[in-house]
């Protein structure tokens, strides 16, 4: 399988191919034809699985709503007077947007368009603010609601909206740290990040009006969902038709535009499904094997505290970060990684935080970065290795965050006992 995967083959197929005939070697080939043709058909017509690209077309018609510009301005008018205070209020908009969009891409593509031209106006290094929105960009899969969520959710049996409340305090913890960072930068280098105009408390508070209806849909889909309203899936529904509208009353949608979103919405749910197929076709021949048993015994034989081997496998997913996407990541690992898990006693909700702030570093660490890329396509003039160098203080944030979340479980857990 990873032969496949680091030969460019699509991921879908690496997966899905060492799957079904490893299964046709230990079942034959009847029953490996039998349980593709079942995985298949049970991806396509499960109803949890639904939550995706309702969550995906909630993103698409917040981007085409143009709340980002909102978020970005009210953030600016409170913090961009600092040092440093437009990446601040970069990452600020990026945490806000990432609480209704659910995607880092998504949420970097759109922040480089919103707040990279202002911070080419008051001059702000390349390294700054490709940094800025890079990192930021990391907080769509954190903040609820997060696709990554989801899926971890559907392949572990986890509670979907408990796994949501569990990122909110990591996801703001984030935002400060990320912040901090952005201060190590400037005192360092304080042409790095010149303040910007200072705004008048009129202009803040009409700012902060003007972000209502970020603050409304939010409140709506999240205080449903853990309030017992409706489900996850229903919650997501509910919050592409609030979106919907919020991008119809602001004259933003067009019958092209429509189009558009509705297309590209399908596209994506349409590479995740493929994804997601593969993956199930390779956990049931792993579930066939006696692979997690064996790796249970093998770590168990060397009688390790059970955070040794969380740190182990911290480590290995930082290490498969630098070479893969972070949605292959969590397909291939965690059929293998979460029983094991489980054993050792760890919560699932705990465990699929860290996952989620690991392939957050994963986003932006050289080689793959798939956010790293994205603005690379998006500021062309801007060379690759600035971006990298750029990113570096950010992902040392990253990684010390991970370390507070591992050695402070009741951070992420916390707020999921209290709601659940």
């Amino acid at each position: 399988m990873l032969v496949l995967a680091f030969a460019r083959m699509p991921v879908a197929f690496a997966m899905a191919i060492p799957g079904f005939v490893g299964l046709a070697l230990i079942r034959g080939w009847p029953a490996a034809m039998s349980s593709t043709a079942s995985v298949i058909y049970d991806a396509g017509f499960q109803y949890t699985l639904s939550v995706i690209p309702l969550f995906i077309l909630m993103g698409n018609f917040v981007a085409r709503a143009g709340m980002a510009h909102e978020l970005f301005r009210a953030a600016y008018t409170l913090i961009g007077h600092l040092r440093g205070g437009l990446a601040m209020s970069t990452i600020v908009a990026c945490a806000g947007f990432g609480a209704i969009c659910g995607s880092s891409i998504a949420t970097a593509a759109t922040m480089a368009k919103v707040a990279y031209p202002s911070m080419r106006k008051f001059r702000y290094s390349d390294r700054l603010a490709t940094g800025s929105i890079a990192a930021g960009g990391t907080l769509g899969i954190l903040i609820p609601p997060s696709v990554i969520m989801v899926i971890y959710g559907i392949m572990t049996e986890t509670n979907i909206g408990a796994l949501f409340a569990a990122g909110v305090l990591p996801g703001i913890l984030a935002t400060l740290l990320l912040c901090l960072a952005v201060g190590y930068v400037t005192w360092r280098d304080p042409e790095a990040g010149p303040p910007g105009e200072r705004s008048s408390w009129r202009e803040r508070v009409d700012a902060l009006r003007g972000i209502w209806p970020v603050i409304l849909l939010f409140a709506f889909v999240m205080g449903g969902i853990y309030g017992g309203v409706f489900t996850a899936a229903e919650g997501a529904g509910c919050g592409a038709f609030g979106a919907f509208m919020f991008a119809l009353a602001r004259r933003t949608l067009t019958w092209k535009i429509l189009v558009e979103v509705l297309a590209e919405s399908a596209r994506t749910t349409a590479m995740l499904f493929l994804i997601l197929i593969g993956a199930f076709i390779f956990a049931n021949f792993v579930n066939f094997t006696s692979l997690p048993d064996d790796l249970k015994r093998f770590v168990a034989q060397f009688e390790l505290h059970p955070m040794w081997v969380i740190i182990a496998i911290c480590t290995i997913y930082v290490l498969l970060g630098t070479a893969m996407e972070e949605l292959s990541m969590i397909l291939l690992t965690v059929p293998v990684f979460f029983p094991l898990v489980v054993h050792l006693g760890f919560d699932p909700i705990w465990f699929g935080i860290i996952i989620v702030v690991v392939v957050e570093i994963g986003l932006i660490s050289p080689p793959v970065g798939m956010n790293i890329f994205v603005l690379r396509t998006l500021l062309p003039h801007v060379p690759t290795g600035t971006i990298f160098s750029g990113v570096m203080p950010f992902m040392i944030a990253d990684v010390i965050r991970l370390a507070i979340l591992v050695a402070f479980p009741a951070i992420s857990l916390w707020l999921p006992k209290l709601l659940f």
